[in-house]
Order: structure tokens, then sequence, then C-alpha cells
């Protein structure tokens, strides 16, 4: 929708981000409108592009997506402008005496013609000026919203390009249109380049090579590469820019002298990087060194005893490696624990926490993702947070600056920080941890470098093992009780690039994974919904929004998230006049349906609970991969009620719905460091990229109770061996070893 009217009244107005809550009033209605709009005062005209939403608080808002000022269209609404005390020496009265003397020529005289102003009794003519000077300011401004629309930038960005380029930031962008590469991301750089080759640029201008060079090092973090090979980027660039070798060889050495990139030489191969990922593996790598050779001021004297009397106190038998990794911590600032399913990590956790804590220490547990850390506080009975939540990062994900390594973090009051999951933080998230840390602080990082890496750029977790550079222990050991499993077992297994026990290996053990072979995929179709319609009721009390989750290697075909989700929906929540449901695009979204946050939303409010009794909570921030459930469709007020795993509770509006997902079905993907108590994993011929060892791995681990394996048995066993998985171009191991 679009709307237009005047700003009357500033209700809130965010100086940092440029977050407006104001009053737009027109000749049919007062309306509230809420965004991100940078450059607005009071009394300006704008013109509005958004939807209307209902905040369940505020009641009806108008939730505003873009705008752009608009001049005055009447010599009423022209004389409020001038008042509003925009241009320095106008107020009320003398506006009014303008606009009476200049009528419908006001703009025009303000414009190009000035020195007219001094007709005005009071003006002189170097007041007229200024006052000229500061009106076409304003009016440049108000064209920047729009000019960087053109670019696909937002207008809270736009308001952060303002203010390093001022006043003549159209002019500095149509000379060099380039310079946006480095001023914001998330650019359409198609775009930001036919725009300049349209205006004038050669091909081969050093500028835009320049950009190209900085455009591809950014596109390499999106499969996970923090640096390429110089080799690698240069045909790249040529092929994007259809420029010559020479010129590019030549603008690489520019950026590098003015460290605008880095050139990284290894023995005998040069790799290339942003400045902002260099400097991030830097600091990692100084940070944990740092860290781990400092004074060990919370190491606990007579710890065997210690350990002795947790064993008893828990009636639990510790075995060699689990008493090594515990003492470990005990004897260093930085331990990294890795292993399998059923190896003992949990108990390790558990042990370490009752310990430390009879010790008066604070320990803090964290894990990358929400799920993750609900898991981890289920498992140990303590809280765990997110470690976005932990740090207390706002928007670190906002498109508007490169601030990765200056972000600042609120430091961590802890004496021993356990992180789970550590597989899954990216170069990003370990930059911002290692950041929090005080000197002194314990640092434990928990994970399995077989599954699959984190979804941001870096292997973090493998380049720390691999440089042998902090002590790791290696649990390798299934214990008695995970070996009765044939889900462990069957798991271990696959990472070790073996097939599935056979018949007599499974003698004796849980009946808790079962192996369907089937070509067709229609036929394993049937199979999913069967087992979801009451199948499993055989097995357990199992119900599939309770207990039941579907993994999929892949979002396409028959056996994609896409396709199973509907058709999953159809049969596990059909229509039916009982339920409302609200269609959003080409997806329908029903009262029952089952629905995943895909990505993250700092903003959004939630709450927990009545707030009448003692265990109520509220807060903002809903994060990538949380799990719910729809519970309530309101079309008088356009929003959606979902009710998240954790008992979260939050209001959607139906302009919000393009962050939320089906989840009947998931991929394997989204499913990382989460655990579901059946799971039933559907693999078929796909993308020879997706079906991979650690694909598979990943997916069967993620069962707790029961495992429900269908596939073609040909792709099964090609997964199994296809252990080439893609590997991540990284420096952080090098540069851990080269500390001294």
């Amino acid at each position: 929708m679009e709307l237009s009217g005047q700003l009357t009244e500033i209700i809130y107005q965010n100086e940092v981000n440029s977050y407006l809550i104001g009053i737009l009033e027109n000749e049919e209605d007062s309306i509230t409108i809420v965004g991100y709009m940078p450059f607005l005062v009071e009394g300006d005209y704008i013109k509005v592009i958004g939807n209307f939403v209902t905040h369940r608080e505020y009641g009806k808002q108008f939730k505003v997506e873009t705008f752009e000022k608009i001049m005055p269209k009447t010599l009423d609404s022209l004389e409020k402008y001038l008042s509003n005390g925009t241009i320095k020496g106008i107020g009320p009265a003398t506006a009014k005496k303008i606009v009476k003397t200049f009528g419908e020529d006001t703009i025009n005289v303000f414009k190009f013609e000035p020195e007219k102003l001094t007709q005005i009794k009071g003006i002189t003519k170097e007041k007229a000026i200024e006052m000229a000077q500061c009106f076409v300011e304003n009016w440049e401004l108000w064209q920047i919203v729009g000019y960087l629309d053109n670019f696909g930038i937002s207008p809270a960005n736009a308001k952060n390009i303002y203010k390093k380029l001022g006043p003549q930031t159209i002019d500095e962008i149509e000379s060099n249109p380039y310079i946006l590469i480095d001023l914001v991301k998330g650019v359409d750089f198609a775009k930001l380049d036919k725009y300049a080759l349209e205006n004038g640029f050669e091909i081969n201008n050093y500028k835009r090579i320049k950009c190209g060079i900085k455009y591809s090092l950014v596109k390499i973090t999106y499969n996970g590469h923090c640096c390429t090979l110089e080799a690698n980027l240069i045909k790249y660039v040529k092929d994007l820019l259809k420029v010559e070798d020479e010129d590019i060889e030549h603008c690489l050495i520019d950026l590098n002298v003015k460290e605008e990139i880095v050139i990284e030489k290894r023995e005998e191969e040069t790799w290339v990087y942003s400045k902002e990922l260099y400097d991030a593996e830097a600091n990692i790598a100084s940070k944990l060194i740092l860290l781990d050779s400092a004074r060990n001021i919370k190491k606990i004297d007579g710890f065997n005893k210690e350990l002795d009397k947790i064993e008893k106190a828990s009636n639990i038998s510790l075995s060699e490696k689990q008493k090594e990794a515990i003492q470990a911590i005990n004897s260093n600032n930085v331990v990294i624990i890795t292993g399998g399913p059923g190896t003992g990590k949990t108990t390790i956790i558990k042990n370490v926490i009752d310990i430390y804590k009879s010790h008066g220490k604070k320990v803090v547990l964290c894990a990358p993702t929400g799920r993750a850390a609900k898991r981890m506080t289920e498992m140990t009975g303590e809280e765990a947070k997110t470690l976005h939540r932990l740090l207390e990062i706002g928007k670190i994900e906002k498109d508007n600056e490169f601030t990765i390594m200056n972000y600042e973090v609120a430091p961590i009051d802890a004496d021993v920080i356990i992180v789970d999951e550590a597989s899954m933080v990216d170069i990003y998230l370990m930059n911002y941890l290692l950041n929090g840390i005080y000197q002194g602080t314990k640092l434990i990082l928990v994970g399995d470098t077989d599954q699959l890496p984190s979804v941001g750029p870096g292997s973090v977790l493998k380049d720390i093992i691999n440089s042998e550079r902090i002590k790791t222990i290696f649990l390798d050991e299934i214990f008695r009780q995970a070996a009765q499993s044939k889900i462990i077992v069957n798991s271990h297994r696959v990472n070790d690039g073996e097939y599935f026990l056979n018949k007599e290996e499974q003698q004796g053990l849980k009946d808790d994974f079962f192996y369907i072979k089937e070509k067709s995929q229609d036929i394993m179709l049937e199979q999913v919904i069967s087992l979801c319609k009451g199948r499993l009721k055989n097995f357990g009390d199992y119900d599939f929004f309770e207990n039941i989750q579907i993994l999929s290697p892949t979002k396409k075909g028959l056996l994609g998230t896409k396709e199973l989700n509907k058709r999953l929906q159809e049969e596990l929540n059909p229509s039916d006049n009982q339920k409302k449901e609200k269609k959003i695009g080409e997806v329908i979204f029903r009262e029952g349906d089952r629905v995943m946050q895909i990505k993250n939303n700092y903003d959004i409010y939630w709450q927990k609970g009545n707030t009448l009794s003692l265990t109520y909570e509220d807060g903002t921030g809903i994060f990538n991969g949380e799990l719910g459930k729809i519970e309530k469709i309101d079309f008088l007020n356009k929003q959606i009620k979902i009710l998240f795993d954790d008992e979260k509770e939050a209001w959607y509006a139906f302009s919000d719905m393009d962050q939320i997902e089906h989840a009947y079905a998931i991929t394997v993907h989204k499913a990382q460091g989460s655990e579901f108590d059946v799971v039933i994993m559907v693999v078929t011929q796909s993308s020879a990229m997706l079906l991979t060892r650690n694909l598979l791995y990943t997916g069967l681990t993620r069962a707790k109770k029961l495992l429900i394996l269908i596939g073609n048995d040909n792709v099964v066993k090609f997964m199994i061996q296809n252990a080439d998985t893609k590997v991540r171009n990284t420096g952080l191991e090098y540069k851990l070893k080269m500390i001294s």
C-alpha cells in the first residue's frame, strides 16, 4: 500500500538506527507509522510504502518498507514545513511572510534565486544564502533514500551511507558508484555495475575491477570459505568483468598495499582475504593462545579427591578418557572435547559443572542455536543460553557496516564457559565470543567435527583441533548403555565408512533403528505418510506433533522438504471448517501447522506463561531454526500467533510470515544441533554435493529414541563412501601454528 501525508508527530526516534514511530496525517485519517526512516523531522511531507499490521500492545500501525519525502503540495503545508525548525533562522512568523510574499514561486526562490529572500524584513544577504543552502541540503536528503533503493539498499542503510559521504552523497556515488561496495553489505553488484557502465565507466576501469574483487571475496563466504587462492580469484574476476589478468593483478597489489584486502603467502601458495575475515582469523588465533597461556587462576587443588567425591555422589563410574578430559579442564585454560554420540560428552559436562559449582565458581553454558541451548539445559538441568544472548549481541547481521572486529560484546561474567555444539560456530561468532572472555576464564569447546560444518564461513573447531595448539580430548569409546542402541552403533559405523549392522550383529540390541530400502519415490512418500499417521503407535506412544520429525537432505523434488511439507500438511492437518487458514504467496498457513523460524528476528516480542504466574517471562528475539506451532490466525488484526517449542508465544503480522516456513519436514542442515524422539529420514537421488557421509551421519544422530531410514540403498551406500566433503578454504589452523 502507498500513503501520503504530513508527519505531524514523532513519538519515538532512534538516532542510531533511524527506527521511527510517528503520526502521519492526511485528509482522510491519522495513522501511526513505524519503520526505519532516516532524515525525517516533524512537519515533513512523505509518501510511505508498506502494509498495515496490528501490534498486540499498540494496535493498528502502518509498517513502512520504504519512503520518499515529497514537496508540500499547498501553500499552507509549505508554510508549516518552513516553520518546523528544519531550516535555521526560519520560525513561524518568517515562514508566513516568505510564503505570503512569494506564493507558488517560494520553492524556486530557495533553489535558484535566494537573494530575493532579502525582500523580507530582517533577512540579510548572508542569512538568505544560509537559509537557501539549508533548504537545498534538505531537499537533497529527500532524494537519497529513493536513489539508493535502485541498488537494493534499505532506508536504514541509506542513513549510514549519508553519515559517511555527507551532503554530496548522490554526487559522490554518481562519480564512482563502486564505492557502495565498501559502504554497505548486500548491495546488488549486477545493478551497480550496470549503472556504472551506462554512466560512462570503462570496462577496464580500476575502480570497477577493485569493486569486482571485493564482491568476489564476499561471495566466497556464501560457500563457507574465508579466503581463496589468488589464481582462482583472478580467473573468477576475469570471467565476471571480462577484463585482462594484468589489470586484475595490478588492482590486487594496490588493494593489498592500501590494506583493503590481505594477501597471505603460505609456503608455495598465495591466498587472498577480505580484510575483515583475515582480521577475524588473526584475532581468534591470538586470543586463543593468549587465553590458554595465561596463569591458570581457576585451577582447583586436590582435584582427584574432588573427582572421587562427585563420582560417589552421582553413583557414576567415569572412564579413564572421561577422567582425562575433566582433569585436562582443570590443568588448562582452553580445552576441546570431541566425540560422536554415546561417547560420554554430557557426563563430562555435568561433572565439570558440579565440581566447579561446589567451589563457588560460576559456570556458564551456551550453544550457537536456540534448540542446541534448550537441549543443553535439558541434559544438565542448568540454564544454557545462545551465544547471541550471552554476548548481548543485537543485530550483528545487519547490513549496514562491516563490524566484525569492532563490534562491542558484553564481557562474560564467568569462571568457566562451556560451549556445546561447537562445530556449528562460524568464524564471526567465535570472534565475538573470544572478544567477550576475560583472561583467566576457562573455555571448554564441546563438539563433533564429523557433523556438518557451520552455516557461516570457516571450519573453526576442526581448524583449532588440527593446529594441535589447544589441548584436545578425543572420545572414541561408546559406553555400554549407548552400545546397546542400533542408532548409535550404526551412526559410528557410517562415520567410519562402514555399512549398517547385519542381522547377526544386531542380536541383543535395542530395536531403535529401522531401514526401509525402497527405490520408488512414490512408495517412499507413502511410507512416510503411513508412519506419521499412526503406524508408529506399535513402537511407542508417538504423536507426530509431539515426537516425530521428518528429515530430508534437500528442499527440492518429490521427497524434498517443500513437497513433503505440502503433502504432510494435507494428511496431518487438512483443511477444516474449525481451523482458520491464510494464504500468503503460494503457501497456505493453517491453525495447527508445524512451523519454523528461518532467519534471526531480534525485534519480535514474545512471552512465556501468564502475566500473573511466578514463571512469567517476556522478551524480544526469535532465531533461525526455532520450531513451533500455529495456534491462532486473527483476520481482524491481520496476525498469526505461534507457540514455540520452548513455550514462547509470539504474534506475527501477515506481512512478516516470509520468515516462517512449514516444518513437517526440514533439511538435515536445519536440524543440526537439535534432537527429536523419533526421526524419519528419507534419502533419494539428489545433488552429489548433498549426498555426503557427514550429512547422513548428522541426520542419523538427530534421533533419541527411534530412527527410521527410508532410502534408495545405492544412494545410501554412495553417501557412506562419499567422505569427500567440500574442503573450506580457511587459514585459522595455519595462523595458530605460526604463533610462537
